[in-house]
């Protein structure tokens, strides 16, 4: 489980610091996982998380009581969003993560063939993923991954819901394309769910 690096509390009131850092565990590894299927690859993850949850503790005290993770996800949106623009910019290629960085836990549950194997799966999906328009891409991460509902997802996005239920059918659509252009290239018969 990916931990969040002490996070610079200074500026808060008494009794914030906790609340903060309270958030900042019960939430980075799912911030993280966002930000990756979004597109950042994992050392670029690692930063976003960080500037997430440094705009926390700048916004505690105006997150809505119950609406911690919406905010956070809606930042991990906006930041993703950013660091993709800056990576076109400064083009770096992308690492889907080798072996060298597996969790040795990871190895005693799955066993090395099975570990190879989700490593391959999740290469094509960051793959598939990274082919996707960005729009397409953070509503479909967002509903498949994330679990929101297009109502959810439509607040965070600050659109329309039939705008985020269109959204979805159309990435929905495109994603199905791409695996199945995958799947034959590969001599793969029927569609997984990711």
């Amino acid at each position: 489980m990916r931990q969040p690096a002490a996070l610079r509390l200074s500026k808060l009131e008494d009794g914030e610091t906790e609340a903060v850092q309270a958030l900042a565990e019960a939430h980075f590894e799912d911030v993280w996982r966002l930000l990756r299927r979004l597109g950042l690859p994992e050392a670029d993850a690692d930063d976003a998380a960080q500037q997430v949850f440094t705009i926390a503790c700048r916004r505690f005290a105006t997150i809505d009581v119950g609406r911690e993770r919406a905010f956070l996800y809606g930042c991990a949106v906006r930041t993703a969003a950013k660091w993709r623009e800056s990576r076109q910019q400064r083009v770096q290629p992308t690492t889907t993560g080798d072996l060298e960085s597996v969790d040795c836990a990871d190895v005693d549950v799955l066993g090395v063939d099975e570990l190879v194997e989700h490593r391959k799966a999740r290469a094509l999906l960051d793959a598939l993923l990274d082919k996707m328009p960005s729009e397409l891409r953070t509503v479909f991460v967002l509903f498949e991954f994330e679990e929101l509902t297009s109502h959810e997802i439509a607040a965070l996005l600050g659109i329309p819901r039939g705008t985020a239920a269109s959204r979805l059918r159309r990435a929905r659509e495109d994603f199905a394309k791409r695996l199945s252009r995958v799947e034959k290239q590969l001599g793969i018969g029927g569609s997984a769910r990711w």
